[in-house]
């Protein structure tokens, strides 16, 4: 098998299934997660499914730590060593970690400390979250071990995520509250009456666009949402907490727009500490937004 050329390197807020990741060849630095003093780390300590009943019965809402810049720099060494010629890194939304400042830092101590080296380190922000980036990333690393140049790419990368957008809601607004995406009296609110916000998450910035009553009512109006701001490639994906629902919201849009989800997905740790254990979202393409 002849020696790679490229890496592919991404975080675990990219969701990627195991299986997938390893198939398209992606690295993935872990983050790593405290729930009620104890540390673990992401897709080592536990699967998806053992963390949403972690996160049922903590006592504290989980706090994530970013991928520190040793660690970015260790990995880059690592591929210097391994007489690696460039590398691809796509970080989760930079306004929403410190994840994508401490891989730029990492490269700047890398070009410091090893000023010959020829590894080229490119650093892409996704500006969003979990496979809504992961996917592509997939994409990307099978565009270049197919001969795209790593700038066609990255080009390819900057349209779509300039494009993505999420529609999600949460069954339980205790982690939406304490992450930021609604607000303290909203959520109690929402508690009391039984509402459930359909949430748009676009540039790393979340919008509360509905508020329906009822756990029934979730799924059509997050096809709603969607529905009003896809293109016309119809190219989605959908991911969350449950399968049965994660199958059930699936098997309502294939029928609604006559076309396969790209991937159905379970929403890992990094991103389920802030939409806690009982969540579901579409992640679809948009218009273009020309101001990113």
């Amino acid at each position: 098998m002849p020696k790679r050329k490229i890496a592919v390197l991404t975080d675990s807020a990219c969701d990627l299934p195991v299986d997938l990741a390893e198939k398209s060849g992606v690295d993935i630095m872990n983050f790593e997660i405290t729930v009620d003093g104890e540390s673990y780390t992401e897709r080592q300590d536990f699967t998806f499914d053992e963390y949403y009943e972690m996160l049922r019965t903590c006592e504290k809402v989980p706090a994530t730590a970013h991928v520190t810049m040793p660690r970015f720099l260790a990995q880059f060494e690592a591929y210097d060593d391994e007489g690696l010629e460039q590398v691809l890194y796509v970080s989760i939304n930079a306004s929403g970690s410190a994840t994508n400042d401490a891989a730029v830092m990492a490269e700047r101590e890398f070009r410091q400390q090893r000023p010959g080296s020829r590894l080229k380190i490119t650093i892409v922000d996704s500006r969003t979250y979990s496979v809504s980036y992961g996917w592509y990333v997939t994409e990307a690393a099978r565009k270049l071990n197919n001969g795209a140049e790593m700038g066609d790419v990255v080009e390819w990368l900057k349209d779509k995520f300039s494009r993505v957008e999420i529609a999600l809601a949460a069954y339980s607004l205790r982690f939406m509250k304490k992450s930021g995406r609604i607000s303290a009296a909203a959520a109690f609110a929402g508690e009391l009456l039984g509402l459930r916000p359909i949430i748009s998450l676009i540039d790393g910035k979340s919008v509360v666009r509905k508020k329906v009553r009822g756990d029934k009512e979730v799924l059509p109006a997050l096809m709603e949402q969607a529905a009003n701001n896809m293109d016309d490639t119809k190219e989605y994906m959908i991911g969350g907490t449950s399968q049965p629902i994660i199958d059930e919201l699936a098997a309502l849009c294939k029928k609604k727009w006559k076309a396969e989800p790209l991937i159905t997905f379970k929403l890992g740790a990094a991103v389920a500490s802030n939409t806690g254990p009982d969540a579901i979202a579409i992640v679809y393409i948009g218009e273009k937004r020309e101001d990113v």
